[in-house]
């Protein structure tokens, strides 16, 4: 499915008392994309918070997602990068992801926003994908341990970055040559793609060993 059959834009201009106001809306495919990686956000955020808690309450908690030695959620979640901004950073995610829901929500419904909506947005999930970028090196480098529940926030937050911005370069609210537009009208899913197989090789060859043995 080419990113113009997902992303089937409809916009409208609003007649103001001094300049015509573009308000951009979306397909109903785009709109479901991010209610789903918004979803999928929501639900590893609420999971994680709840076994933080438990992890508080009794420090022997063993979450049910620590099943090896690697993919040791207890590991990740009692360490220091678990609370980069002084409380556990799933709460973070409880507040951001249900945001990006009401967003497709919202478009599924037929809403159109501004500009400044949609780099506001874009904003968003560029901070997203940057915090996972950060919390992906400290798992693989410093922690040594992964997080099946982190890996499906980060998932959701990296498809919901190209995706958004796909959208906006194509509609022009960020500014673009034509032929960039021209191939994120077919072939945004690439990006994703590349993005976590990136990711995936980084997680394949730092345990190897352990992965083969």
């Amino acid at each position: 499915m080419t990113s113009a059959a997902l992303d089937d834009v409809s916009s409208e201009r609003e007649e103001g008392s001094d300049d015509a106001v573009t308000r951009t809306g979306a397909g109903r495919a785009f709109a479901l994309l991010l209610v789903i990686t918004g979803a999928a956000g929501t639900l590893a955020a609420w999971v994680i918070t709840l076994d933080k808690f438990k992890l508080l309450e009794n420090p022997n908690f063993v979450p049910g997602c620590s099943l090896n030695p690697v993919v040791s959620c207890g590991s990740v979640m009692k360490s220091a990068q678990a609370s980069a901004f002084g409380f556990p950073n799933p709460m973070l995610g409880l507040v951001t992801y249900p945001v990006v829901i009401a967003v497709g929500m919202a478009l599924l419904a037929g809403a159109r926003y501004r500009g400044w909506f949609w780099l506001g947005l874009n904003a968003g999930t560029l901070f997203g994908v940057g915090f996972c970028t950060w919390l992906q090196y400290q798992s693989l480098y410093n922690i040594n341990a992964l997080c099946l529940w982190c890996s499906l926030a980060w998932v959701g937050t990296i498809v919901m970055f190209w995706y958004v911005t796909s959208h906006n370069i194509r509609n022009r609210i960020l500014p673009a040559p034509a032929w960039l537009r021209g191939f994120l009208s077919e072939f945004t899913w690439v990006l994703p793609v590349l993005h976590l197989g990136v990711i995936g090789m980084l997680i394949l060859t730092r345990w190897w060993d352990f992965w083969t043995s």
